[in-house]
């Protein structure tokens, strides 16, 4: 276990690792079973609960250090995953055995290209297995350009999967519930599918190292030694991912799983120039996560890519105000983390997630860090009693530090307090959140849609003001021709006074006036594209004011908006929508389904089977669309939007 200062014995070098996979696959469980078996039992749940947060472990196994990241398998939680494999040394993407499951690490696959991170894929409820395992690993191999080598063939006994043959060693294992696996006999049964395993094996290898390939086709049997080398190398540069087997609920494959990730996750100082970032100079920390954690406060889980941090000292002006590790599911307090460790550091206000400390400002070791996914579902949320406003406030503004894929704006149209995101169960967790933190008692509603109206014929209409109060009185006459504009050309106000009717000095007034009304019309909403052209009009030279003609103006505008056949228009958003090519047909009919225009659809350009379709949906009817879309595509069907130009309403 590592010491007070939270090293490990014998200065090993720290390494890190994030676990991610679909939901349902059993990440988290096997998460919690490698610290258990080594020693660091995880503490399950959390402040948005199980399933819904991304966790840190640390762990010291057979004398090395670690830090493990299990990030949430929904993808409405996609960014902490994304924040994840950014500060990992390698990725374990697990998986169930059921090849119809394969499609959902096709965004997983790409998540790790896009960062050039290597991978482990570890088959999970292997003794669910029904079918093949080679055609779980076909399934699988469709959804990346990485070759897929399988470590590991599955024994059975009847239906039964009771254990695996090490494709590398050529030994044999039988799982034992609760225990490491036992090495018995290679049955003779196995023997064939053995061997095909191992050239299949060799031949990827061969591809990527020539003196494995020299071997092969001299027909020698390499040592295992000269199978990881290759192996090793394969694994860091993407070109090949390792396959392992196991049931984490029982405890299988866990041992030989650690033994993997000893051997095969790159050093720290690998993923250190992997990433670009020199081996000489002051720390350089990265921030991946911050957290408010009750009475230890504000946290900032960072990855320390160089030097030696300490608790006190200064990173960039900002304090260190703490550093700590997890290794048990609890924040521990060190005195200091080096190189390739993973550590929360306390109390840095300002320092937002995914920052760079210790580089200069434009530096180029200011790292890069993956944004978050536009919103694709809002809230509105509503307090029951406005005395919780300013607690409201800053607890919004603390869930919005903690997870960058969460919005909260104001909107100055309706005054409601909008809270946007990646879904339903994203939106409903950060609620709990916010509930449990603000300690008030709130409800949501739908945001309202920011409805336009305009008019369809062109009025004219005439207003006078005159009152007579005692001393100077008001008067101001006016004639406007109010009509419609092109859609989108907005508000045009002119004069066409001739005779000095109005003076000019009056003219501005009408002018804003006639805007100013514009603001809310008969129907009650913003009125857009008209035109309002002041024509003629009176004044008197003792009673009439810049107040007067506006009074005017605004009487002359209620009226004429009124007759001049009000209309409803709505806001269209042109949207993209992303899914597997055989779920195109269900993205079409649910983008028609909601008075959608497809305008097209196309193969995706950088996603192989997949489409984009592209079509013009109200925005009305985008409010729920992420949930249904999901429920259409096995959760992997995505979209884009914004906004392209307003329509008239058929119905709201």
């Amino acid at each position: 276990m590592p010491d007070a200062s939270g090293r490990s014995p014998g200065g090993a070098r720290p390494r890190s690792v994030a676990f991610i996979g679909p939901q349902g696959s059993g990440k988290s469980t096997l998460f919690d079973a490698l610290l258990t078996a080594a020693g660091a039992p995880a503490r399950r749940g959390g402040a948005r609960g199980m399933g819904t947060e991304l966790r840190l472990g640390h762990a010291s196994h057979a004398g090395d250090s670690w830090a493990l990241l299990d990030a949430p398998g929904s993808v409405e939680f996609a960014h902490d995953a994304a924040a994840a494999v950014a500060v990992a040394d390698l990725a374990v993407v697990v998986t169930e055995a059921a090849p119809g499951r394969a499609a959902l690490l096709g965004p997983l696959f790409r998540l790790l290209d896009a960062e050039g991170i290597p991978a482990i894929v570890f088959v999970n409820k292997i003794d669910q297995l029904d079918g093949r395992m080679r055609d779980t690993l076909a399934a699988m191999q469709a959804q990346t350009r990485r070759k897929l080598v399988l470590r590991q063939v599955p024994i059975r006994e009847g239906e039964a999967v009771t254990g695996y043959v090490d494709v590398v060693s050529e030994r044999a294992y039988r799982y034992r519930r609760g225990a490491p696996s036992e090495r018995i006999a290679l049955p003779p049964a196995m023997r064939d599918r053995e061997t095909e395993a191992r050239a299949e094996l060799l031949e990827a290898l061969a591809d990527h190292d020539d003196a494995l390939l020299e071997k092969v086709l001299e027909d020698l049997t390499p040592e295992p030694a000269e199978i990881y080398r290759p192996l090793h190398t394969g694994e860091l540069s993407g070109a090949v991912v390792s396959v392992l087997l196991g049931a984490a609920e029982h405890n299988n494959g866990i041992h030989r799983l650690w033994k993997a990730l000893r051997h095969d996750v790159p050093a720290p100082e690998e993923t250190a120039a992997r990433r670009g970032i020199a081996a000489e100079g002051p720390p350089l920390a990265q921030v991946f996560r911050t957290v408010h954690a009750g009475h230890a406060g504000r946290l900032s889980w960072a990855r320390l890519w160089r030097g030696t941090v300490r608790d006190g000292m200064q990173l960039d002006g900002h304090r260190i105000g703490g550093l700590h590790r997890v290794p048990n599911g609890e924040t521990q307090k060190v005195t200091e983390a080096g190189a390739g460790e993973i550590v929360a550091l306390g109390r840095l206000d300002g320092v937002a997630t995914g920052a760079t400390l210790g580089a200069r400002p434009g530096a180029a070791e200011a790292l890069a860090f993956p944004a978050p996914a536009a919103p694709v579902h809002a809230l509105a949320v509503v307090l029951e009693d406005r005395k919780d406003e300013v607690r409201l406030s800053s607890a919004l503004q603390r869930l919005a530090e903690e997870d960058p894929a969460l919005t909260v704006h104001l909107d100055p149209e309706s005054g409601q307090t909008i809270l946007q995101g990646q879904g339903e169960l994203h939106l409903r967790a950060a609620l709990e959140r916010l509930a449990s933190s603000a300690g008030v008692r709130l409800r949501t509603v739908r945001p309202q849609i920011p409805y336009r109206e305009t008019i369809r014929q062109p009025v004219t209409q005439h207003a006078r003001l005159k009152r007579q109060t005692g001393g100077h009185g008001q008067f101001a006459d006016v004639k406007l021709r109010i009509e419609p504009r092109e859609r989108g050309a907005g508000f045009r106000f002119a004069e066409e006074v001739v005779g000095g009717a109005v003076p000019k000095r009056f003219i501005p007034a009408v002018g804003e006036a006639a805007e100013e009304a514009t603001r809310k019309g008969p129907l009650g909403h913003p009125v857009v594209d008209v035109a309002v052209t002041l024509l003629d009009g009176s004044f008197h030279s003792v009673d009439s004011s810049d107040m007067a003609f506006a009074t005017a103006t605004r009487m002359a505008m209620q009226e004429g908006l009124a007759k001049g056949e009000p209309v409803l228009l709505e806001p269209i958003q042109a949207v993209t929508v992303e899914v597997p090519a055989e779920y195109t047909p269900n993205a079409q009919r649910l983008l028609t389904g909601r008075r959608g225009q497809i305008l097209g659809y196309a193969a995706h350009a950088d996603w192989e089977g997949w489409d984009r379709v592209e079509a013009l949906v109200p925005a009305a009817e985008l409010q729920d669309f992420i949930i249904e879309l999901r429920s259409q595509t096995q959760g992997l069907g995505a979209y884009t939007h914004r906004f392209d130009h307003l329509a008239e309403a058929r119905h709201r």
